[in-house]
């Protein structure tokens, strides 16, 4: 049996993006071989985007589950706004790029949960479809 019980206040700086990320399961040991799911907590102040680029999935689902602020997402379809306590769930093949706009008046922090764990991002351009 494993249990890991996580406080993400104490974790370093996940990898080189601009934003505050934090890896729930890399502190747990997990790995892109053996994880079903990554989870990390992303805080994002005024200007600052979640990921690297926008991009999609080929088989991983993201949830963004919002803690705090309001998190935007651009998509090929529209903006979307998720507030406090409200989840986006995207599917693979969506692109999305989740990001703090420069208007907003405070941070946004949220977790972000993709399953499976697989490193198959890839870049999108709007106009793509």
């Amino acid at each position: 049996m494993g249990y890991h019980h996580v406080d993400p206040d104490t974790l370093e700086q996940w990898d080189d993006r601009p934003v505050d990320v934090r890896s729930i399961s890399a502190a747990a040991g997990l790995d892109y071989q053996d994880a079903k799911l990554g989870m990390r907590v992303y805080e994002a102040d005024p200007g600052e985007q979640f990921p690297l680029s926008y991009h999609y999935h080929d088989e991983q689902v993201e949830v963004f589950y919002v803690l705090e602020g309001t998190l935007h997402v651009q998509t090929p379809e529209g903006e979307l706004t998720v507030g406090a306590d409200e989840a986006l769930v995207v599917e693979p093949g969506s692109p999305q790029r989740a990001f703090n706009p420069e208007s907003a008046e405070g941070r946004v922090r949220a977790l972000a949960i993709g399953a499976p764990s697989v490193d198959d991002a890839q870049p999108y351009e709007p106009g793509e479809e």
